[in-house]
């Protein structure tokens, strides 16, 4: 196999600080801001199974941002990512890199019944009380600002236009990916299949990769997206995260709209936004969800035009005619528990640590998460985010900290 630039075929070593499991924008997001942190001088593995990367959520990604959640953390988390993806030259010190606007068309909740737009009212008020610049729209303001909707059945809509809607994830994970690697993190196209314990069970003393070598291991980082389960389950340890797949579709509209669409989440789940040049994204799934197989890419094409496509003409009459131009499977790592993130240093394994079970949210959550992991292992401690309410700690006491706004 022809690797690609920056790839090798074995590590250098046969010892390292760091080993990352995964090297996409998680992955590369951990190695980064380790290379980053002023107080961590050590050696980083980063190894990826397919280091083209086609089939990894990443690449799977619809890209956007925003502080709609019901968690505050999750908010927060939100935030330091628009700053940093905005200021990317200055953050991380690289005239190389371009100007990454985020495009602000915002995502557009719809509420057909007054439970849910109660639930809009609540995760409001969370949002404003954080800095976020949520607003609360009648069906009467949603048409006036949106008159392509239908909203006969809409009581109640809900929507931020700032830091919110589509930002350059694919060239964030370039630059992390890059620099991280002008910096001294080894990347290595290999694939984990087993990890040695110390004999109290306490630590990950090596793990063993597919190409057959033993690397010994200060810390043991997990960023394998669908895959976080079975690499948690090499140490022994039971994690609630499965791979669900995800449907999208862009399309070409014969009338395209006048302005920008929002990311707009209608009452049944199906989600279509702008994609620009008069073309849209779409994306869903069918209301049986099971957990899939991580490498399971089947496209049911009927679920576009028996369920998706006829929902979206409902609510936006002007796309009766439209055309598919290309479609996709991709798979959110789905926290079954509580739908949040799982990171930080297991509590018993102590080396090892999470970032997994993101839920769909994890591309916007990949510098906050990466500078957080950073810190844990300079310091044992958050330094700039407490992400400690997203420990594993939760998971063994069967704790859940929901998030409702998982799309």
């Amino acid at each position: 196999m022809q690797l690609p630039p920056g790839f090798a075929s074995a590590p250098k070593k046969s010892a390292y600080d760091v080993v990352i499991v995964g090297g996409a924008i998680m992955g590369s997001a951990a190695a980064w801001f380790l290379t980053e942190n002023p107080d961590f001088d050590g050696s980083i593995l980063v190894l990826e199974r397919a280091p083209d990367y086609a089939a990894c959520s990443t690449a799977h990604t619809n890209s956007c941002i925003r502080q709609q959640f019901s968690t505050e953390l999750n908010i927060r988390i939100s935030q330091f990512t628009a700053d940093y993806v905005k200021n990317l030259r200055e953050r991380m010190g690289d005239e190389r890199i371009p100007d990454l606007p985020i495009r602000n068309f915002g995502y557009l909740y719809l509420a057909d019944n007054e439970a849910f737009a109660a639930h809009l009212r609540a995760a409001q008020a969370i949002q404003l009380a954080v800095g976020a610049e949520t607003r609360l729209l009648t069906a009467e303001e949603i048409a006036a600002a949106y008159p392509f909707y239908n909203v006969d059945d809409i009581l109640l809509g809900s929507i931020n236009t700032k830091d919110e809607g589509y930002w350059d994830g694919a060239a964030v994970f370039d630059w992390l990916r890059r620099l991280a690697r002008e910096r001294g993190a080894e990347y290595v196209a290999d694939e984990v299949v087993s990890m040695k314990l110390n004999a109290a069970g306490t630590r990950v003393g090596s793990v063993r990769l597919a190409g057959g070598a033993e690397v010994a291991c200060g810390h043991v980082v997990n960023c394998s997206g669908p895959r976080a389960a079975r690499t948690a389950r090499m140490a022994g340890i039971d994690l609630p995260v499965e791979p669900r797949k995800r449907y999208s579709w862009i399309f070409k509209a014969e009338r395209p709209l006048d302005r920008d669409l929002p990311l707009t989440i209608d009452p049944s789940g199906v989600h279509v936004r702008e994609n620009g040049g008069g073309t849209y994204l779409a994306g869903g799934h069918p209301e049986h969800d099971p957990a899939a197989e991580p490498d399971d890419f089947t496209m049911d094409h009927g679920f576009w035009e028996e369920h998706a496509w006829p929902i979206i003409a409902t609510r936006i009459p002007q796309f009766e005619a439209v055309k598919v131009t290309s479609a996709w499977i991709g798979h959110y790592a789905m926290n079954v528990l509580d739908r949040n993130a799982i990171a930080g240093p297991h509590p018993v394994v102590g080396n090892f640590h999470f970032m997994n079970g993101f839920s769909g949210h994890g591309l916007q959550q990949a510098p906050a998460m990466g500078r957080g992991l950073a810190e844990w292992i300079a310091y044992g401690e958050y330094r700039s985010l407490d992400l400690s309410p997203f420990g594993f700690g939760r998971i063994a006491e069967n704790r859940p900290i929901p998030e409702s706004a998982v799309i």
